[in-house]
C-alpha cells in the first residue's frame, strides 16, 4: 500500500493544519487492447483553472464494498456494466489528500484493473457534480502520459500501468493490496 499526501497547491496548508473529511473510494484502471488507460479531465469547481486527469471511480456508498463501488462508478461514468465479481481484487491501494469544492478530504482508495478490447465511453450517467466538473475524456498510453506535462492522479499512474502491463499475470485478480 502506497501512502501519499498531496495538497492541492503548494500554498495549501498541510493536512496536520486542517480538519479533513475521511472518504473511501474505488477507482478503475480501464485499459484497452492498445494498452491505453481511460482518464477524465476534470477540475475543482472552487478552482476551475486547476485542471487534472484522473481515472473513473469515486466515493463508496455506506456499506458498499470497493468492488461494488468500482462497478457502479464504472457504469455511471463510462456505460460499461460489469458484475463486481468480474473486477477481482484491487491491484493497488493508496491514501491521498485533496480539496474539492472547498472541502478537504483524506481518501483511502482501491484501484481495480479492467481490460477491454475497446470501449465507446458513454457519460450520460454522470451525476450533477460530474457534469459540472468533468470537461473531457481521453485514452492515454502510459509513456505518453508520463511526458505529457499534464497533471494527473495518481502521480504514480504511468509506472503502475507499465508494471501491470509487464506482469505475467496482469489483469483482473492481480492483487497487490
Amino acid at each position: 500500500m502506497s501512502a501519499r499526501s498531496e495538497p492541492a497547491s503548494p500554498a495549501a496548508a498541510s493536512s496536520a493544519d486542517r480538519a479533513h473529511t475521511p472518504r473511501r473510494a474505488a477507482r478503475v484502471l480501464l485499459v484497452d487492447a492498445a494498452g491505453r488507460v481511460l482518464l477524465f479531465e476534470g477540475f475543482d469547481p472552487a478552482r476551475p483553472g486547476h485542471r487534472y486527469w484522473f481515472t473513473p471511480g469515486g466515493g463508496l456508498d455506506p456499506a458498499e464494498s470497493p468492488a461494488a463501488g468500482a462497478a457502479r462508478e464504472l457504469a455511471e461514468e463510462t456505460g460499461l456494466r460489469l458484475d463486481p465479481a468480474e473486477l477481482g481484487e484491487p491491484v493497488w491501494c493508496d491514501t491521498t489528500e485533496f480539496t474539492f469544492d472547498g472541502t478537504w478530504y483524506r481518501q483511502e482508495q482501491d484501484f481495480f484493473l479492467v481490460r477491454v478490447q475497446s470501449w465507446q465511453v458513454d457519460t450520460t450517467g454522470f451525476n450533477d457534480v460530474e457534469q459540472r466538473s468533468i470537461a473531457d475524456h481521453r485514452w492515454w498510453l502510459p509513456a505518453e502520459l508520463a511526458v505529457s506535462g499534464e497533471r494527473f492522479y495518481p502521480p504514480e499512474l504511468p509506472v503502475l500501468l507499465t508494471r501491470l502491463g509487464q506482469s505475467t499475470g496482469a489483469g483482473q485478480g492481480e492483487a497487490s493490496c
